[in-house]
């Protein structure tokens, strides 16, 4: 393998909060670490910081002190568990909920200083469809879409795949099933939405798969661990394996879309498609 290989990027988002995108994005990273992947975790929530907390990790520096200048973003990377390296932001910061269009770009320009020994990129965005979440998921290859079974999380996850449909041309999503309490729960969460997505919109949804109701996740909170690591033989934690064996095997990007996004230097001095690395 080459010194030059595109970094797969994928933003988890879900339009509303409470939908459990933090714990899809944390196990989702370890299940890839394990299957031997250099994972980086962003946690983009910027002024709501909360991988930190979950993981039970203490930040010295967060994208706050990145941003105001005061260090490079290789300073405030951290140690998570499963080998995966977290990018912290910062907790009841005002300033970092209102960053303007050049500083979402600085932040993320500024990634392609760590994308050596790196193969994927995992963004926790914040909830809701503000400026923040659009530049980050606009910014990543693949846009993961969290649902959960409450008729919110349905119309919350439409309005955002509509926004960035209609307003940015992003026309593929994967949708994700949390917290549900069978198999065909999922599949039905995701039949609501492709019925309302192919009567209005013209967008490819593609089901991953569910992640099933597990108590474990909340002991798993309690402890301030992930639970892919707490409980490795829960219900939970199988899921996640399963979910990432199947995001191991999403193509990788070819070449950049023209527009902002991450590692897209790496796009242009690699114009053959690699395999997953």
């Amino acid at each position: 393998m080459g010194s030059i290989h595109p970094v797969q990027v994928i933003a988890v988002t879900g339009g509303k909060g409470g939908v459990g995108k933090t714990n899809v994005s944390v196990n989702l990273s370890l299940a890839l670490a394990d299957l031997g992947r250099r994972v980086m975790l962003m946690d983009a929530d910027l002024g709501l910081a909360n991988v930190d907390v979950l993981l039970g990790l203490t930040a010295k520096r967060t994208l706050a002190d990145v941003i105001s200048g005061e260090c490079d973003l290789k300073d405030v990377l951290i140690q998570g568990p499963g080998g995966i390296r977290v990018v912290p932001a910062a907790s009841g910061t005002q300033s970092m909920v209102q960053l303007t269009p050049s500083q979402h770009a600085g932040l993320i320009q500024a990634f392609s200083d760590i994308s050596d020994n790196l193969d994927v990129l995992v963004i926790d965005t914040a909830a809701g469809i503000g400026d923040g979440v659009v530049s980050f998921v606009r910014a990543a290859q693949e846009v993961l879409v969290v649902v959960c079974d409450e008729p919110t999380s349905i119309t919350d996850a439409y309005a955002l795949i509509k926004l960035l449909n209609r307003d940015y041309g992003i026309s593929r999503f994967r949708v994700l099933a949390n917290m549900a309490h069978s198999p065909q729960e999922g599949r039905n969460l995701f039949a609501k939405l492709t019925k309302v997505t192919d009567r209005f919109l013209d967008v490819a949804l593609q089901y991953v798969g569910a992640v099933p109701y597990d108590e474990s996740v909340r002991k798993a909170v309690q402890k301030q661990r992930a639970v892919y690591e707490a409980f490795p033989r829960s219900k939970c934690a199988l899921a996640f394996k399963a979910i990432a064996q199947k995001v191991d095997t999403w193509p990788l990007p070819a070449n950049p879309r023209g527009h902002l996004e991450f590692f897209v230097e790496r796009l242009v001095q690699q114009p053959i498609a690699g395999t997953a690395v």
